[in-house]
């Protein structure tokens, strides 16, 4: 059934509202006024388009990531219970105090009723559930093993989110810093530097060449600054729709990963996803060619994930998992030599678990020496481009003799 956002008044005169869950608006307002509550208001969470598509009607329907981290985790523990998916979610809706996390669970649970499987109910909100969330989950759905996968999942999206969380904090003050100093050097030139010139050029002698540099980027700025600022965000803007298409977005992730300055991060970046996508699912019993291809649909480069689905189908043959992925050319060297490893010895779950938290540590001691630099790379900067303005303005006034001459 799917959930309704409602409105009502309680006997008492006092507003209420929230979400319920009824088969059909008119069924939600029955419920509603046996509740006592009178409904002034109720409007469907999602509008279907057709059979078995779904769009959120509201905007804020996309969680965060602490609110994701928290509904995954009270998942894992309800379903590596034994209770089943509906249930669960059921549960979960009902003990959230946030009226969208309440809502998608409960048009998840809709769907779940409906006859489609979790993961499919999950692919109604792909900003939410990302590409690995519901790979993992189809993977455990298709191998019974859906309470441990969704267990180490929640622990993978906690990690994620501490991450991602740890990264935004280190870059807010270069960013702010950046920021204010772009904003102070271009007011700069757009009000004081052209009162300032006017004053040196009224004296009718030949300026130096770096006062003459800051008086034209000064008028260009004057005359073009808007148009360029425009032009700008339409290059942004067409580019990153020309990237939407699968072609170009292709060729693109291809030169990522064979340029030589981005392929080292772009392959640690995509090893990591890929190695820790397979190694837990290999963990929690998934078969190996089924872990492979839930694991292909994870690796954000689509260069990389054709390798990758390339490797899975050599597997399928027999080909041994070392040396299809040292076939593919993508991956590490040493992921490889743990792979190998794992396969000789019996053990590739805890192997491939092993390669993955140590492809993660070099992933992140990586990120974190380029976070760091960018502190002082915003400072050294911003500092040298106030230093030539300040020389700019500083030459004449020590030349000052010369120019009265």
């Amino acid at each position: 059934m799917p959930a309704f956002a409602y409105q009502a008044v309680d006997p008492n005169g006092k507003n209420a509202k929230g979400i319920i869950e009824a088969a059909s608006a008119s069924a939600a307002r029955s419920a509603l006024r046996s509740r006592k509550l009178a409904p002034v208001s109720v409007e469907p969470t999602v509008l279907k388009k057709g059979a078995d598509a779904r769009k959120p009607l509201f905007s804020r329907s996309r969680i965060s990531g602490r609110q994701l981290t928290l509904v995954t985790r009270q998942l894992a523990t309800l379903v590596g219970s034994g209770i089943g998916v509906e249930q669960a979610l059921k549960t979960v809706a009902d003990q959230s105090s946030t009226p969208v996390v309440s809502s998608l669970l409960l048009n998840l649970r809709g769907a779940v009723l409906d006859g489609r499987s979790f993961a499919q109910a999950l692919g109604d909100y792909p900003q939410t559930f990302g590409d690995f969330y519901r790979a993992s989950v189809a993977a455990g759905e298709a191998s019974g093993q859906l309470g441990q996968v969704m267990d180490h999942l929640s622990g993978f999206v906690e990690t994620r989110a501490k991450n991602r969380q740890t990264v935004q904090l280190a870059l807010l003050y270069p960013a702010i810093l950046a920021l204010v100093s772009l904003a102070v050097i271009v007011a700069l030139l757009t009000f004081v530097v052209p009162d300032i010139v006017r004053v040196f050029t009224s004296r009718g002698a030949e300026l130096p060449l770096l006062t003459r540099t800051l008086i034209a980027l000064s008028a260009f700025i004057n005359q073009w600054g808007l148009v360029v600022l425009g032009g700008i965000a339409g290059a942004i803007t067409g580019i990153a729709a020309l990237l939407r298409r699968p072609a170009i977005r292709l060729r693109w992730h291809r030169f990522l990963a064979q340029f030589r300055i981005t392929r080292g991060f772009s392959l640690k970046t995509n090893a990591v996803q890929f190695a820790g996508t397979l190694a837990t699912l290999t963990v929690s019993r998934v078969p190996l060619v089924d872990a492979l291809a839930a694991a292909a649909q994870t690796v954000p480069n689509l260069h990389i994930r054709a390798k990758v689905i390339q490797a899975a189908a050599r597997v399928r043959e027999g080909t041994a998992l070392s040396r299809a992925l040292d076939d593919a050319g993508v991956f590490p060297p040493m992921l490889i030599a743990m792979v190998a490893s794992g396969e000789a010895g019996g053990v590739l779950g805890t192997t491939l678990t092993r390669a993955a938290d140590d492809q993660a540590r070099d992933l992140n001691a990586l990120v974190a020496a380029l976070v760091a630099l960018v502190e002082p790379a915003v400072l050294l900067l911003m500092g040298g481009i106030v230093m030539l303005l300040v020389l700019s303005i500083l030459l004449p006034i020590v030349n000052l003799n010369n120019l009265v001459n």
